[in-house]
């Protein structure tokens, strides 16, 4: 695939996976805003995520930057500040970085609770045997149970010379057990004439940070649920800071313009929600992760009761 190709493919994301030593990730956090900052001013730039890690399953921070091209996130990854800037914190980081480009088509950003970022480096003239392999792995995997989809993306000249696959799985149990599997070691012994280098590393999505897994490496619960989880606790936390708060003290009293005042809102409601959710997750465990739910009959009832909080919330907050 040519650059010009890719250029007008649409936007793309770069997805950067680094480890970082034990007790410097405040450190790296704060390096981690300066970056931020000089890639928002790069032309092109759409918008940015960083993923903390989440022991034991993933313990690499994953920042995600999204560029209108490929040909914008090639020119901000070949910059001298960029290269200026990962020269300054490489006291605080543990061996390289793994630095992907993905396009944003919409089978690639489909959620899902877990995922694996596959890079391999193949060996030269062997692409067309490393393609008809990939296939055969692309349906193994497929058949196992949790699979939910696949993303294989080719190498972009000057930018990224690895082949990356990213699997999304169900649940951590789940995507160990394809990676654990006597099928996939068979494949990746019959991949060795033609892979020169291969790395795994594995990605936690959404909300997961605040809804803990169970002993037995089952996954977050679903998307969906945690999602309304969140709007349960989000939405009271905005509307009582706005009018106690926000509205008669920072925008009333103080002057705050409305946003910065919205930008604080935004940051006490991130704060609240590090207690707010997981504390309501817990009083919602047997509707988040039922051992078992034939006919999926809790799921629907505890969806119905959530609901219901949504409308009483409502309800109480009219009358305020």
């Amino acid at each position: 695939m040519s650059d010009q190709t890719l250029a007008q493919a649409g936007p793309v994301t770069v997805v950067t996976q680094t480890r970082v030593r034990d007790g410097m990730a405040e450190e790296f956090a704060r390096w981690q805003s300066t970056i931020s900052a000089a890639a928002a001013e790069f032309p092109g730039f759409i918008e940015q995520s960083v993923m903390p890690p989440s022991p034991p399953v993933q313990v690499d921070w994953v920042i995600l930057q999204r560029f209108a091209s490929a040909e914008a996130a090639s020119a901000w990854l070949r910059s001298d500040r960029r290269t200026r800037l990962l020269d300054e914190t490489r006291a605080v980081l543990v061996g390289p970085d793994d630095v992907h480009v993905v396009r944003d088509d919409r089978a690639g950003v489909r959620p899902a609770p877990v995922s694996a970022v596959i890079s391999t480096r193949v060996k030269p003239g062997q692409e067309a045997a490393f393609r008809a392999w990939e296939q055969r792995i692309a349906a193994a995997q497929a058949k196992f149970a949790g699979f939910r989809g696949y993303r294989f993306e080719p190498p972009i000249p000057g930018v990224q010379d690895d082949w990356l696959a990213i699997l999304r799985f169900d649940s951590e149990r789940d995507l160990q057990s394809w990676l654990d599997s006597p099928e996939r070691r068979k494949l990746l012994e019959e991949s060795a004439p033609f892979v020169e280098e291969f790395r795994a590393r594995v990605v936690r999505s959404g909300f997961e940070q605040w809804f803990p897994t169970g002993n037995d490496g089952d996954s977050a619960p679903a998307i969906w649920k945690q999602d309304m989880i969140v709007l349960l606790m989000l939405y009271p936390v905005v509307f009582l800071f706005g009018i106690w708060v926000a509205n008669p003290l920072l925008i009333g009293r103080a002057g705050v313009p409305f946003f910065l005042a919205l930008f604080i809102s935004n940051v006490v409601s991130l704060v609240a929600l590090n207690w707010l959710v997981p504390w309501t997750s817990r009083a919602f465990a047997w509707w988040l992760a039922p051992p078992r739910d034939p006919g999926g009959r809790i799921s629907i009832a505890g969806a119905a009761v959530v609901i219901a909080l949504y409308a009483a919330t409502l309800l109480v907050f009219s009358q305020l």
